[in-house]
């Protein structure tokens, strides 16, 4: 029998809200501006129970079901037209042992949050570049961040999840139970279930050497040549990424410079503070400094500097591919369509992801590139719609000329709403084993808002 909207309210400790009631406009608003979609309910859990009517409501009734984390999803899978949207951000709550070195979190929480709970006991954990980010999207999709090289991607160090079913049910999944959803759930998105708590393990990290280093961008040649070298021999509590990036008004960058197109490299020293300095000293010597934002610092302050950059409300177009070699073949391109990035948010960063990602077998988990060095994200982001066919231009022109050098596959996190056909690359050879977990766990594919992975 068909749930009704009387009935939800009355299962759900959080709040229903539907078209007729205030705040409705509010609640289906979502990070990337260019989606706007009317869902006939958004549901505020503030439990697992919540959850569980809420994705009980979607099954029964025959409806599209989004799942929102920190809704920064840039294809707009966090809402959907005349369905349901099952809204995790009031479940925020972490708890931190700082004996275990682990930290549990609610499904809504953003990085910011679990950041400033681990830092106070000087843990932390590979997490995004943005504060806002929603731990549950980047997690369950992989999750590269600072500390990757180091430490791993944010879903090797998930310890457990508490995961709420397509039938309803609510099951933690981990090493000893639920063992192949667990597996699934570190790198094949939100196809298989909500969920409403995920556990990390945590490392002690409290302080990091690091910021950020601008050249001029005609010298983006020999700074990605020198990055390859210098990423390839650094140690692993050692990262870095290049950017390209319109220079904003901050006060370490000449005034003068401001608005121009500059090449920069982001660095990350998670190691003693005393050896910061010479580690990062091979940056600084790669070409004349046109500006530079480096020294000891709170990890949380890093993994948050790019946040005033990338206000919700705009507009967001991405491509993305994972790169086993960063050939000359490919720096040249980069340094075609690098130099061209449009809007003063928009950007392109290539991630190492060597190191301890590279530790963990290509079938240990569903993220598979294991044998990929670097994550390039293409993120075209910018505030006047009126822009958005020249810039989605640039996005695609970019992806085009990098492709050829690149793997088939790319990181799901960074993908666009276009990008389906390219789900079986993104998994390799994980993708059959993926394919029966779906089957198993979500058969009707109630979770298809995603990277879609179909039973």
């Amino acid at each position: 029998m068909d749930l009704t909207i009387e009935t939800l309210r009355e299962r759900v400790r959080g709040t229903v809200i539907s078209r007729q009631d205030n705040g409705f406009e509010q609640a289906r608003s979502v990070y990337n501006a260019m989606i706007d979609r009317r869902p006939q309910v958004v549901v505020r859990c503030v439990n697992a129970g919540d959850a569980v009517a809420t994705v009980d409501y979607a099954r029964e009734n025959g409806l599209d079901l989004a799942v929102r984390g920190g809704g920064h999803s840039v294809p707009g899978f966090g809402t959907c037209d005349d369905g349901v949207v099952l809204d995790l951000t009031p479940m925020h709550g972490v708890r931190v042992s700082p004996g275990g070195r682990t930290a549990r979190a609610e499904g809504g929480t953003t990085w910011g949050n679990l950041d400033a709970a681990t830092h106070a006991f000087g843990l932390a954990t590979t997490g995004g570049l943005i504060s806002t980010t929603g731990i549950g999207g980047l997690t369950l999709g992989g999750g590269i961040g600072h500390l990757a090289r180091g430490l791993g991607l944010s879903c090797d160090n998930l310890v457990s999840a508490d995961v709420v079913t397509a039938a309803g049910e609510l099951v933690v999944a981990d090493e000893r139970q639920h063992e192949d959803l667990f597996w699934a759930l570190r790198g094949g998105g939100g196809n298989f279930g909500v969920v409403t708590s995920f556990e990390y393990r945590l490392a002690p990290v409290r302080d990091i050497y690091g910021g950020l280093i601008f050249f001029e961008v005609d010298q983006a040649p020999n700074v990605l040549r020198a990055f390859r070298e210098i990423i390839t021999r650094a140690p692993e509590e050692f990262s870095a990424f290049p950017a390209f990036q319109i220079a904003p008004p901050l006060p370490f960058i000449p005034e003068n410079r401001h608005g121009d197109v500059l090449i920069a490299i982001v660095a990350c020293w998670a190691g003693p503070m005393d050896a910061g300095p010479a580690v990062v000293q091979p940056l600084r010597d790669i070409a004349p400094i046109v500006a530079e934002h480096v020294g000891p610092t709170p990890y949380p302050r890093l993994n948050s500097a790019f946040d005033a950059l990338v206000p919700p409300g705009l507009q967001h177009y991405w491509k993305a591919n994972f790169v086993v070699e960063l050939t000359d073949e490919m720096i040249a391109a980069h340094a075609r369509f690098g130099p061209k990035v449009p809007a003063l948010n928009s950007t392109v960063h290539i991630y190492p992801i060597d190191g301890a990602c590279h530790r963990v077998a290509a079938d240990a988990t569903a993220f598979a590139y294991r044998d990929a060095n670097f994550a390039a994200v293409i993120a075209g982001m910018w505030p006047n719609p009126a822009d958005n066919e020249a810039n989605i231009a640039w996005v695609r022109d970019y992806y085009a000329g990098t492709a050829p050098h690149s793997e088939e596959g790319g990181y799901v996190n960074f993908m666009a709403g276009d990008d389906q056909d390219r789900i079986k690359a993104n998994y390799k050879g994980n993708y059959d084993r993926l394919v029966q977990v779906k089957r198993e766990y979500d058969p009707q594919n109630l979770f298809h808002l995603n990277q879609n992975i179909r039973p």
